[in-house]
């Protein structure tokens, strides 16, 4: 059998559905979706702490004193915070063996980095529409 037979066969042995039981080809399936969406989550969350402490920074370095100013700076500053945890429990999601215990770190941490979103959304409206 040649080599091309041998990838043909490989082939078609993986896209028919009998070939392979369907449970443990799932489950890993799932596994490697849970890992690729926490490793995108994870340089998102990352990138968007940094943005939200330049944010704080750049609000102190113009001097924005009013009280929108310090409201937007303190959102900012919290949605930073939310980013961190995020990351946080993305990287022990990552690093746990058991499968329950990184399906609900996930689940945390997409919800802190859709308030950490929300948070920055809600600070630039309020920068756009009263400090600037």
């Amino acid at each position: 059998m040649t080599s091309l037979q041998a990838v043909k066969e490989r082939l078609a042995r993986r896209t028919d559905p009998g070939a392979v039981a369907a449970e443990p080809n799932k489950a890993l399936r799932d596994r490697v979706w849970l890992r690729e969406e926490l490793l995108h989550l994870l340089s998102l969350s990352g990138t968007l702490s940094g943005l939200c402490i330049t944010g704080v920074t750049l609000l102190h370095t113009f001097g924005m004193s009013a009280l929108t100013g310090t409201i937007a700076d303190d959102i900012l500053a919290i949605s930073a915070l939310l980013f961190l945890i995020c990351t946080y429990s993305i990287f022990v999601a990552l690093r746990s063996r058991e499968n329950a215990l990184a399906i609900v770190l996930e689940k945390i941490a997409d919800t802190l980095f859709l308030l950490g979103l929300t948070g920055m959304t809600v600070s630039g409206f309020i920068m756009v529409y009263t400090v600037w």
